[in-house]
């Protein structure tokens, strides 16, 4: 796992209350501590496989970057970045032993910002993103619903948009949809909307090893998961229904370690296998 860089958020956001969105948006003075936005990396035999992109430095030095009007204080009042030089997507893999070029493929969780930001740097990587997520776009008023059409649609990149089909795994139940990436049932793509319509988890599975769930954000904090809790932006219904399905897959996959975006605990989940796939020497960060 890399991190490109620190969001705070309203506490409203992690987990829903019963004040409307734009009240507590509008309204809400606290901000939550720094939480990480998480990028995760697996060496697959096939090569390198990213699980969201993070956040885009432009997006605290360019003034331009963000829309303006209503929806430019929509999204000053949702988040407050700290991003700094060293926290590119380039310069977190580095720091890790690895070359942007060696990216083969970026699966998006989602079409929100602080998880599109490295595409700029992914011109040589196949970007798989959900078809419903995607056709999204074109829905009216993508600005004021967080998609940045102008940081996502960019020349020269190479999208591969999947639309989940029948699965038939006994480990992946509740779920009966989803995406085999490289058809060997190591990463599954699961659909999980809620957060958006057609946001993505994926299901990482190493023999002998718990398997690794990594959620988008689907949840803030994978305790307020495990509780039933839903965070308070996107649809309620949705996220109540998929946080039922994920619980049950848990139960499914005793020891599922599950891997939010956001969640300062994700690193400390998994550091125990990392270590563990280190000794056997494979690697998953």
């Amino acid at each position: 796992m890399v991190s490109t860089g620190t969001v705070s958020i309203h506490p409203e956001h992690v987990a829903a209350t019963r004040k409307p969105l734009y009240w507590w948006l509008f309204t809400s003075r606290r901000w939550t501590r720094p939480l990480p936005i998480n990028v995760y990396v697996i060496e697959h035999d096939d090569g390198l496989v990213l699980f969201d992109t993070g956040q885009d430095r432009a997006s605290v030095t360019d003034p331009d970057y963000f829309p303006g009007g209503i929806s430019g204080v929509v999204y000053d009042r949702l988040a407050r970045f700290d991003i700094g030089a060293a926290d590119t997507l380039t310069a977190q893999l580095a720091s890790i032993g690895y070359d942007i070029a060696d990216v083969r493929v970026a699966v998006l969780s989602h079409l929100h910002q602080d998880h599109i930001g490295g595409l700029p740097e992914l011109a040589g990587a196949e970007i798989v993103i959900s078809g419903e997520e995607w056709r999204s776009l074109d829905a009216p008023l993508p600005g004021p619903r967080g998609l940045l059409r102008d940081h996502i649609d960019l020349p020269g990149l190479r999208w591969r948009h999947i639309d989940p089909g029948p699965i038939h795994d006994p480990q992946a139940a509740p779920f009966t949809t989803g995406h085999d990436l490289f058809g060997d049932g190591g990463l599954v793509l699961l659909p999980t909307p809620g957060h958006t319509p057609g946001s993505l988890s994926l299901l990482v599975r190493v023999p002998g090893q718990p398997p690794l769930l990594m959620v988008g954000d689907l949840t803030y904090d994978a305790h307020l998961l495990e509780e039933g809790h839903v965070p308070g932006v996107g649809n309620k219904r949705q996220l109540t229904e998929t946080t039922k399905m994920i619980n049950l897959l848990r139960e499914q996959n005793p020891g599922l370690v599950v891997l939010p975006a956001h969640d300062p605990g994700a690193a400390s989940r998994l550091a125990p296998v990392t270590r563990a796939l280190a000794a056997r020497g494979e690697t998953a960060t």
